[in-house]
């Protein structure tokens, strides 16, 4: 039952994610969350770094597609802004907003990586979609009141996470 808690791995921002070693898994394409993911929640701006790490993804041949569980405006507003698609009100954990983003990107699950800042969405749906997951840290202390307490749930599972890195026994990718 936790192991569905747990990504494949765990890194600081995207622009950490080792692209390579995910080429040679034969992951082609991203589902990426937006909020403290892509940008700081609530915000349509998009850091520098985080558009050219969009850039560089797609020249290099991968596939990315936004999975929000936020109103179509805003995803549609940073979609457009990076060129790509995306799936708004998914309803994350919930399965059907992850395979309708493989469906959009013409991808199968195998080849599909999952990005994102919260374990019990983003990480937890990923997981039960049978998707590679990948977990960062948040873009920023700010966020939506309810995501603040799964937050404080995260906690414990952050810390076991922490546990089994330190003790060697996470699995490295």
């Amino acid at each position: 039952m936790f192991s569905f808690l747990y990504p494949r791995i765990y890194v600081d921002s995207i622009l950490d994610i080792p692209l390579q070693q995910l080429r040679e898994l034969n992951i082609k394409a991203f589902i990426l969350d937006l909020d403290n993911t892509v940008t700081e929640w609530n915000s349509n701006e998009i850091r520098e770094e985080v558009s050219q790490w969009f850039t560089m993804i797609k020249q290099e041949g991968f596939k990315a597609c936004i999975l929000s569980n936020n109103g179509e405006r805003r995803v549609l507003a940073v979609a457009q802004s990076l060129d790509i698609p995306y799936v708004y009100r998914a309803q994350k954990p919930r399965r059907g907003g992850y395979y309708r983003a493989i469906s959009i990107m013409e991808v199968s699950p195998r080849e599909t990586a999952v990005i994102g800042d919260q374990i019990f969405t983003d990480v937890l749906g990923g997981n039960r979609a049978g998707l590679f997951t990948i977990l960062v840290k948040p873009i920023d202390r700010r966020e939506f009141m309810g995501t603040k307490v799964s937050r404080s749930m995260e906690f414990f599972v952050l810390r076991r996470l922490r546990q089994k890195i330190e003790a060697g026994k996470f699995p490295e990718i």
